[in-house]
């Protein structure tokens, strides 16, 4: 069990948690909430031990092990299946051991060891992680190294995933992932075998995959049975009888307060008033919880209505090379209140559409023909390494508005959230919500007919993300998103466009269907990211051919390494004497060997079937 046993965690002089106690029971999944700031990072840092507590006390079963995402994504020439495997420690000890091991006690303690922790299968187990992060086989066999940061941090989040450990701590790890992983993600933490707390702001995630909710509110932790929706329910309960009973309270106060009042001047009734400024003294007050509302979200009306369409792509090719376009053949129509969603995962064209769509991006071939007067928004989370760290909301906004009054202009940075002082903070002393607030302005500035939003959700909290739907859909133009949010694309989206294949479909069905056949895909997934429907049979087969050759190869591997074990154990087995001198000794050799017998039978049917689809596509 997790204890919290009355802590107080203080930070800059900054309270925190104050004086909090929670108890959480091993194998709970606990989804953990709380307004941006408010600590919760923090905790999990205290609970690895990495930060000292102001005052109470964090307990873990002595033999728990602590995992969590690492803060530096993995680099390096090793393959990305290498880099997930090594993550179980224990087992990667073992095989390093059991290669040099020359007495046979300790061969036959390594080999049951690696039993009972099911190492043969691990990876199996690794490959299925990857495969559902959006790896394919052919990925999972390139160096780390040569992915960019965002892919790294997925690796990070299946070795994690892959380790086990008891106390998993996850902090927003939908952040790297799109939808179609997140989907995948929802799915495996809802049958995660061990203690899971996860810090998220997605909804699906804390509706479909835990069982309590940890809410941190005013420095207090307070646990609750049951998904998000839940916790809503019971939370808007429980403000309601705090503010009865402050009210109540409050009128005893009163009245108790009046008595004494009228009769502390009477010696007759002064033992009785006295009393009562006692029972004043004791009544501890009870504040009713105020919930903090947020910040609206607005986005500027368009002047003009547009004739329909406002965008029309007809037999569009493009991308970045012209030999290798992302997207070919592309045909489709936009008007003027739409609302989609692009699904499909990274990788296959979604940025490369909306870069199109925002006319970031010419087409090789094909016609692109936009409304006369189409004005476009375009927000994408990497454009927060484009705003002046130095400059407060207000310089970002002056800089639009060279010629309008101070009084205007500070009229302008408070409709986006930031009034008063808040307008004059520096952005490098934001926090990541409030850079994707100030950005969200600065796209919809000129109050455009289409907003092109690029995962628009990370760094929001839940009420954020909430008033970001509203906005959206208050706004009486055209909205194309990109999201990985499935609460906003279900709240807001009345369009689902499939981008795969090098093509954009429109989806016939709705997000349940979708992660349906995700999870279907990802549980047999094919051997390359982008399948080559349109490409020629012969490089289709020499596509197809890549990975089954990295998957024989590896299934060599494996058959010489289980084959080098199994000679050990039978070299330790044919001592003289052995099943009369240490009968245990030789029962655990015994069941090594059917163990290691029984994985080279399934890396030689690994390898078998790989080298019969090898041969077929060879053919």
């Amino acid at each position: 069990m997790l204890s919290i046993n009355d802590i107080s965690i203080r930070i800059a002089g900054r309270l925190l948690i104050d004086q909090s106690t929670v108890q959480i029971v091993p194998g709970a999944r606990v989804g953990f909430v709380g307004r941006n700031g408010v600590g919760k990072s923090t905790l999990f840092h205290a609970i690895r031990g990495d930060l000292p507590l102001e005052a109470g006390a964090i307990t873990l079963p002595p033999r728990w092990r602590v995992g969590s995402l690492a803060q530096e994504a993995p680099d390096g020439p090793e393959s990305l299946i290498d880099v997930v495997l090594k993550a179980d420690l224990e087992r990667d000890a073992l095989l390093r051991e059991a290669d040099t091991a020359t007495d046979p006690h300790r061969i036959a303690d390594i080999q049951t060891r690696l039993v009972d922790i099911d190492a043969h299968s691990a990876p199996a187990r690794a490959a299925a992680i990857l495969s559902g992060l959006g790896f394919s086989a052919d990925d999972q066999a390139r160096a780390c190294q040569e992915f960019s940061g965002g892919w790294r941090m997925r690796v990070a989040l299946a070795a994690t995933l892959f380790a086990a450990p008891d106390l998993l701590l996850l902090d927003e790890p939908t952040n790297y992932l799109d939808l179609e992983g997140t989907l995948w993600l929802e799915d495996h933490l809802a049958s995660y075998p061990r203690t899971v707390i996860v810090i998220s702001h997605d909804r699906d995630l804390l509706d479909t995959s835990v069982d309590q909710i940890l809410h941190l509110d005013h420095g207090k932790l307070t646990l609750y049975k049951g998904s998000y929706s839940s916790f809503e329910e019971q939370r808007a309960t429980r403000e309601m009888l705090d503010a009865k009973h402050a009210k109540k309270q409050m009128d005893e106060r009163k009245r108790l307060q009046a008595f004494v009042d009228r009769f502390k001047a009477k010696a007759s009734k002064a033992k009785q008033a006295q009393s009562r400024v006692k029972m004043l003294e004791r009544m501890k007050p009870v504040t009713a919880l105020v919930t903090q509302d947020v910040r609206e979200i607005t986005f500027p009306e368009p002047e003009k209505t547009l004739s329909p369409p406002i965008i029309a792509v007809d037999g569009v090719s493009v991308g970045y090379d012209p030999d290798r376009p992302v997207l070919n053949r592309v045909t489709l129509r936009i008007d003027n209140d739409d609302r989609i969603a692009l699904l499909g995962a990274n990788g296959n064209g979604k940025s490369t559409l909306v870069k199109l769509l925002a006319g970031k991006l010419a087409p090789f071939s094909g016609k692109v023909v936009r409304s006369a007067n189409l004005s476009v928004g375009y927000f994408a989370q990497h454009q927060t390494d484009e705003l002046d760290l130095e400059a407060s909301s207000y310089d970002h906004l002056r800089r639009l508005m060279p010629d309008d009054t101070e009084t205007k202009v500070r009229a302008r940075v408070g409709a986006i959230g930031f009034s008063g002082k808040a307008g004059d903070t520096k952005v490098g002393s934001l926090s990541g919500g409030e850079k994707a607030r100030l950005l969200l302005g600065l796209a919809t500035f000129a109050a455009p007919n289409m907003i092109i939003l690029d995962e628009p959700t990370n760094h929001l909290d839940i009420d954020s993300r909430a008033a970001l739907a509203e906005a959206i859909n208050d706004f009486p133009g055209t909205i194309i998103m990109v999201s990985h949010d499935r609460y906003l694309i279900e709240s807001c989206a009345d369009q689902l466009w499939v981008v795969a294949d090098r093509a954009v479909q429109p989806y016939d069905g709705d997000l349940d269907d979708y992660r349906r056949s995700v999870l279907t895909a990802r549980g047999m997934r094919s051997s390359s990211r982008e399948t080559a429907g349109r490409e020629k049979p012969q490089r289709l087969r020499s596509e197809k051919r890549t990975p089954l050759k990295q998957q024989i190869a590896g299934a060599e591997s494996e058959m010489a390494r289980i084959t080098g074990i199994i000679e050990k154990i039978d070299a330790a087995l044919a001592l003289p004497d052995l099943f009369k001198r240490d009968p245990k000794q030789a029962a655990q050799l015994t069941k090594a060997r059917v163990s290691a017998a029984e994985a080279l039978a399934r890396a030689e049917d690994d390898w078998l079937a790989a080298s019969s689809a090898y041969d077929d596509a060879t053919g």
